[in-house]
C-alpha cells in the first residue's frame, strides 16, 4: 500500500528556516512528479512547489527565492527547504506525488511561523 509519509513541521521564528521531507513507502518506484501544497485556515489548498522525476522545479510565486524542492529517486523522497519564513508562511502543509497514473497525499504536517 502506497503511503506519504512527512516530517519535518514545527514552529518556528519569522526568518527562521525549516526543513520538509516526504518519502513514499510501499516499495514502488516513483516516477510522476512530487511535490507540497500547502492550507492555512479558511484558505483554499494550494501549490507550494513541485518537481519532476528529471529534476524540473515549479514553485509559487509567493516563496520563490525562498523555499527550494529536491528530490532523490533513489530514496522516493523530496525535500523541501524553507528559509526567510513568514508568518503568511503558517499553514499545513501537505505532499504529494503522482504514482502510477494515481495522485496521493500525505495526512499534513503543520508549520507555524510566529513574528
Amino acid at each position: 500500500q502506497v503511503q506519504l509519509v512527512e516530517s519535518g513541521g514545527g514552529l518556528v521564528q519569522a526568518g527562521g528556516s525549516l526543513r520538509l521531507s516526504c518519502g513514499v513507502s510501499g516499495g514502488i518506484r516513483v516516477t510522476g512528479a512530487m511535490g507540497w501544497y500547502r492550507q492555512a485556515p479558511g484558505k483554499q489548498r494550494d501549490l507550494v512547489a513541485t518537481i519532476t522525476r528529471g529534476g524540473t522545479t515549479n514553485y509559487a510565486d509567493s516563496v520563490k527565492g525562498r523555499f527550494t524542492l529536491s528530490r532523490d529517486n533513489a530514496k522516493n523522497t523530496v525535500y523541501l527547504q524553507m528559509n526567510s519564513l513568514k508568518p503568511e508562511d503558517t499553514a499545513v502543509y501537505y505532499c504529494n506525488a503522482d504514482i502510477m497514473f494515481m495522485n496521493y497525499w500525505g495526512q499534513g504536517t503543520q508549520v507555524t511561523v510566529s513574528s
